[in-house]
């Protein structure tokens, strides 16, 4: 079982940056492939970026490459989302999820999942 904890979200203007930070559990966090998915109320969860387990692969939403980065510190058992260049579109509910298996744009190759933080980009 491993246990997802994400922080970092907030309020923020337009144009503006946050980092998410998603503490895992697992003793061998290294073995999961990890990904940030958004939620807005009334529409589907969908995904923003992943990164393997090594951290040498990474795969961005065409809606947040070039703004977004997403990283890991497999010592520190964590992993980040660095958003820059934030926009109101961007508000939603911000998921990490790890994967037993390769990272994936698709949440049902997720097997674990955090409470989710709340972002909100003011215009």
């Amino acid at each position: 079982q491993v246990q997802l904890v994400e922080s970092g979200g907030g309020l923020v203007q337009a144009g503006g940056s946050l980092r998410l930070s998603c503490a895992a559990s697992a003793r061998t966090f290294s073995s999961y492939a990890m990904g940030w998915f958004r939620q807005v109320p009334g529409k589907e969860r969908e995904f923003a970026a992943a990164i393997s387990r090594s951290g040498g692969g990474t795969g961005y939403a065409d809606s947040v490459k070039g703004r977004f980065t997403i990283s890991r510190d497999n010592a520190k058992n964590t992993v980040y989302l660095q958003m820059n260049n934030l926009k109101p579109e961007d508000t939603a509910v911000y998921y990490c999820a790890a994967s037993n298996h390769y990272y994936s744009v698709n949440d049902q190759s997720y097997d674990y999942w955090g409470q989710g933080t709340q972002v909100t980009v003011s215009s």
